[in-house]
């Protein structure tokens, strides 16, 4: 029985999969990565494991079999990526070698080994990690709008990372999880959903036996760096409020990571030279084959680009889902040709 463990991205975000793939190999050479995919092949690429460090692949296909194209039409690249989640949960569950999950996003990378997590699904079967552990100070109300507030939005756990062992427990939530982001993983906070995230402040209410880690060196990101500082020990290692850094969640590579990191950071140059690190190593694993911003479900088959509303509009309507199996064809009889006649 192994330790498995899984990412999923489009295409355009292989480099950052591939420095997590990396850091994740480094610290557990043990355990087995599955990439999940929601994307096809740009021309002239070709996605090859013998060279990568992960040892398996799902694809949408797997998951949703021929119900994949008008399933996958319903979501832009975000909802797409976080909805396969859930299925790809249950999928890895079922192989016999699995004797734990655990999740981590692509923009992840893993500075310590995990054994910790691993040791609490001995006795429980879900790990979370919240957004923040500490409350800003009353008087901090940019901090308060930036970080706690926007948990009430997004969701109070980050699902950038979860853990779960083979319990009854976990399994029930893989299925419900499986179940709420099948038909409901969208950007919709006038709803109050945010794709996979906010669903999961229900766990503690539906499920037993669920971790709250509240432990500062997991899921370290530019929403609680004013709550945490990093230095490094006198061996080198990085520590987080005394803490060792498991894992720094890189979200928003550019300007608006940027700007979060400045207004929080301020002045621990450590998380600057961090960042530095991980820019080189993004760009190191840049394969050029790759388009920016590539995702082969964001335009119909002539090319032309989906905006979101025709999704929204595809998504909302069951006479236009039956009508049109795959929304992705265009030419007499399709949906691109009913959209043109509107």
């Amino acid at each position: 029985m192994k330790i498995h463990a899984y990412t999923s991205f489009s295409f355009s975000y292989l480099n950052r999969a591939r420095v997590l793939a990396k850091t994740l190999r480094r610290h557990h050479p043990d355990w087995v990565i599955w990439a999940v995919i929601t994307d096809q092949h740009p021309p002239g690429f070709e996605f090859d494991l013998s060279i990568e460090n992960f040892d398996r692949v799902i694809t949408a296909e797997m998951l949703f079999g021929e119900d994949t194209n008008s399933w996958l039409f319903k979501h832009d690249i975000v909802e797409a990526c976080t909805a396969v989640k859930g299925r790809a949960l249950q999928y890895i569950m079922a192989d016999p070698t699995a004797a734990k999950v655990v999740y981590f996003d692509p923009d992840i990378a893993v500075f310590n080994q995990m054994t910790e997590v691993i040791d609490l699904l001995d006795n429980y079967s879900i790990v979370l990690t919240p957004h923040q552990l500490d409350p800003e100070p009353a008087t901090h109300h940019q901090a308060i709008r930036d970080n706690e507030i926007t948990s009430l939005d997004y969701g109070v756990f980050n699902l950038g990372f979860i853990a779960v062992n083979q319990s009854h427990e976990a399994h029930r939530f893989a299925q419900w999880w499986a179940d709420r982001l099948f038909d409901l993983c969208h950007d919709r906070l006038d709803i109050g959903i945010f794709v996979d995230q906010k669903w999961c402040n229900l766990v503690p209410c539906f499920f037993d036996d669920v971790k709250v880690l509240r432990d500062p060196g997991y899921n370290v990101a530019s929403w609680n760096l004013s709550q945490r500082t990093m230095l490094y020990d006198e061996a080198g290692q990085a520590q987080i409020n005394g803490r060792p850094l498991r894992f720094y969640h890189f979200t928003k590579l550019g300007p608006i990571g940027d700007t979060m990191t400045r207004r929080y950071a301020q002045n621990n140059a450590e998380i600057y030279e961090l960042w530095w690190w991980y820019r080189q190593e993004v760009l190191s694993a840049t394969d050029p084959l790759i388009p920016e911003g590539w995702w082969y479900y964001g335009t119909f088959d002539n090319g032309v680009k989906i905006i979101k509303s025709m999704r929204v509009l595809y998504r909302d309507r069951r006479d236009l889902q039956m009508a049109f199996k795959d929304p992705f064809e265009t030419g007499l009889e399709t949906y691109f040709n009913w959209l043109k006649l509107q």
